[in-house]
């Protein structure tokens, strides 16, 4: 990757002025001009709304930057002032190459005209003359993939072929910066995996690219550096997985609340003493750090009311294994201590990629598991056991595990074990990618 600049952002802010009432937009258009010519300090008929507040950041040529946050955080303010479709409050923004952009679904098309007219004008709006139009239409309309459709007026287009032809035609013009927000998810399935091939060929030749997405797997997987907004104000920036872990404090409930130090003051009460179950789990003291796998940069968060005190790993009947084969037989146990009433508590297991990608997760709900949903007494330590064959490729992946609540829509994490147990699994040289699905291939000869 270039050390070469492609987008530098200093000090972005963006602030709106909200009336409550119509008259009050008069009020402060002329009242105060007149208050300043007779003395009088101007007064302010409407309220500042920040939508962006002090950003910074930098993006490099070749760089891939995902930017993610909740609704109303301030992520399209972001890009349209980067795009120079609205003007910041403060602040300077500096560009270098070509920018193409996708900001809202067929933003720059013309409804009356047909696919083919609006593919050369968004081409003379990006700079490129018409040959060389002409030299790239056969591409963009292949990688549109919409058919007849191309010669018919845009307004007859569904939501999914108006953003096949948006994206075919950014992405075809080779830009130096594409700004993707949050299009793809419009596209089917199979249009989302040619996007994002598409995607890494243009990073691939030196495109700085910022993608906008609700989806976490999307930052981890196709981001090198990521961006937390929250509320207009840069929450957080750096490695795309420690960013996501952010953005999921952020979403489910609580902002992090650290609970070593409650958990000690709760576990460690004089006379109490440490009961074995038949995995050998620790009942009172958090042994995570003491077992094999143990994943020390493990991201941890909750409220305090449980705490996940133990785990148990063993491929067949070997404790803690350094690594495990495929199809071995995966045994996890866990203890949790509920020091707080809690009402039908989920046990949430996760298994993800080293990358972040999750290869697959279930919570008790999910399972229809009603005896942890019974559980939560104040006080009481349970062990939960979780028992699956390992059909994953040979790597390293990591288990994550959480205790919640669910209120409507609203979660209550109460402990939250992310990566927090290391899983390897050897070599196999019988399949590739990510899950061994134990294919039986067969064939016969019908005609010598």
């Amino acid at each position: 990757m270039s050390s070469e600049i492609a987008i530098k952002v200093e000090g972005l802010s963006k602030c709106y002025q909200i009336y409550d009432q119509p008259r009050d937009r008069l009020k402060q258009f002329i009242l105060p001009r007149l208050q300043r010519l007779v003395g009088q300090t101007p007064k302010q008929y409407f309220r500042e709304f920040w939508a962006l507040k002090d950003v910074s950041f930098e993006v490099k040529k070749g760089e891939t930057v995902g930017i993610i946050g909740r609704n109303g955080s301030g992520k399209s303010t972001l890009l349209q002032m980067i795009c120079g479709t609205l003007n910041p409050t403060s602040g300077s923004i500096q560009t270098n190459g070509r920018i193409a952009a996708l900001l809202e679904l067929g933003s720059g098309f013309n409804p009356e005209f047909t696919g083919r007219e609006n593919v050369y004008m968004n081409g003379v709006v990006l700079g490129l003359s018409k040959e060389e139009i002409d030299a790239r239409f056969d591409n963009i309309a292949a990688f549109a993939d919409i058919g007849e459709f191309i010669e018919q007026p845009v307004k007859t287009y569904s939501s999914g072929m108006m953003v096949r032809l948006a994206f075919a035609v950014q992405s075809q013009v080779d830009p130096d910066i594409l700004i993707v927000d949050e299009a793809l998810s419009v596209g089917d399935a199979k249009f989302q995996a040619k996007c994002f091939e598409r995607l890494r060929q243009l990073k691939e030749n030196g495109t700085s690219i910022l993608l906008v997405t609700h989806s976490s797997e999307q930052i981890v997987t196709h981001c090198s550096n990521a961006i937390l907004l929250d509320k207009g104000i840069q929450f957080e920036t750096g490695e795309p997985r420690h960013v996501v872990n952010r953005y999921m404090d952020l979403l489910f409930g609580k902002e992090k609340e650290t609970i070593s130090g409650k958990s000690e003051q709760v576990l460690a009460m004089p006379g109490e003493i440490a009961v074995e179950s038949a995995y050998q789990l620790s009942w009172q003291e958090d042994n995570f750090s003491k077992r094999n796998g143990y994943n020390p940069h493990e991201y941890r968060w909750g409220d305090g009311s449980v705490t996940i005190l133990d785990f148990y790993l063993a491929a067949d009947d070997e404790p803690y294994p350094s690594a495990v084969n495929i199809g071995q037989r995966i045994t996890l146990a866990i203890s949790i201590k509920f020091h707080r009433n809690v009402y039908r508590p989920i046990l949430g297991i996760t298994i993800k990629t080293k990358e972040g990608v999750t290869v697959y997760g279930v919570n008790s709900e999910t399972l229809e598991c009603a005896d942890f949903a019974k559980m939560g007494q104040q006080e009481s330590v349970i062990q939960a056991k979780a028992v699956f064959i390992c059909r994953l490729a040979p790597g390293d992946y990591f288990i994550s595990l959480g205790v919640a609540t669910k209120h409507g829509e609203d979660v209550t994490p109460h402990d939250r074990r992310y990566d927090s147990i290391h899983l390897q699994v050897r070599p196999n040289n019988r399949f590739f990618g990510l899950a061994n699905l134990e294919l039986d291939l067969s064939a016969r000869q019908i005609k010598a």
